[in-house]
């Protein structure tokens, strides 16, 4: 028994299976490389705009240039890895970084609800209360609203990341996986789990569904507040208003809650990888694209700032 204890406790490496793609894996390291590239630069770009231009610096702009900080370290915890075990054939991933992986994957998830719901309530304000919207979204309450996104996901996290270094391994250390998931991990521990399964539980109630419940609530009032509006005119310009952030909460919950909340054939379904692919390298890479191309301030942004360095040059 102490034997087997040892050895469970011993694990100094995982190996991650990464994608079920292995015949052209050539191909989908190029297009994984591409779009990884692509959240990088468009969010940056992002960041770049607001500080540029100053009619940019409102509440919401400023969330968004949080949320485009956030998208890139998010996608930067999983994709540098994923690819650089697609390019050299290895699939393992030491101890110690399977942890920290696991630790800033949930980090920086966690802080994307907040700012989401941050920014929900600030549409919220403008459209709702466009009268005391200068007065309600002040500088402070942003800088608060922020400060508490990363301190309260930097709670939950440590939680799990403590709770989940206490426990041993079994000798499997096989991930049906390209990261260092929470949901695949806790299935190689050999130790009682019905503690880490209830902290997950409680909170993800914290920072998924309680997120997502004020939104939806935020979406309700200014989902009546527009129908209350009597021209046309003015029911699209309030749905032009919140458009952007809208298409991005859905696709961002639709796939969250599709992968935690629907339950899997077996234990190492693909659809549970599918899916990951999804909110982990796509959703990071389509939020530029959304928030450019759906937002006329940030096209006309754009449009000065090139214009500007043509005449600089």
């Amino acid at each position: 028994m102490n034997k087997r204890r040892d050895n469970q406790s011993s694990v100094s490496e995982f190996i991650l299976l990464g994608l079920p793609i292995q015949p052209e894996q050539a191909m989908f390291y190029a297009l994984f490389l591409a779009m990884y590239l692509t959240t990088v630069l468009g969010n940056l770009l992002i960041i770049l705009l607001i500080r540029l231009n100053s009619h940019l610096h409102t509440p919401m702009y400023f969330f968004l240039s949080h949320l485009a900080f956030t998208d890139i370290s998010f996608s930067s915890v999983t994709a540098p890895k994923m690819l650089m075990n697609m390019l050299t054939h290895s699939k393992s991933i030491s101890y110690a970084g399977c942890i920290s992986q696991v630790y800033i994957f949930l980090f920086f998830g966690g802080i994307d609800n907040f700012l989401l719901t941050s920014m929900a309530y600030d549409r919220y304000v403008a459209i709702c209360h466009p009268l005391h919207y200068t007065k309600i979204m002040s500088q402070s309450l942003c800088f608060l609203l922020v400060i508490m996104s990363w301190v309260i996901s930097f709670a939950g996290t440590i939680v799990h990341t403590l709770l989940l270094a206490r426990l041993s391994f079994i000798i499997d250390n096989t991930l049906h996986h390209f990261f260092c998931d929470l949901s695949a991990l806790i299935k190689l521990f050999s130790s009682d789990t019905t503690i880490n399964e209830l902290v997950i539980l409680i909170v993800g109630s914290l920072v998924i569904t309680l997120p997502f419940i004020c939104i939806l609530v935020s979406y309700g009032h200014i989902g009546a507040t527009i129908l209350r509006t009597p021209s046309i005119k003015g029911i699209c310009k309030g749905l032009s208003t919140c458009g952007s952030h809208l298409s991005v909460v859905s696709l961002y919950y639709g796939a969250t809650f599709g992968l935690y909340f629907v339950p899997s054939s077996n234990n190492t379904n693909e659809k549970d990888v599918i899916v990951a692919v999804l909110y982990t390298v796509v959703m990071p890479m389509l939020n530029p694209f959304i928030y450019s191309l759906r937002n006329r301030d940030m096209k006309g942004a754009l449009r000065n700032t090139l214009r500007k360095g043509k005449f600089s040059l």
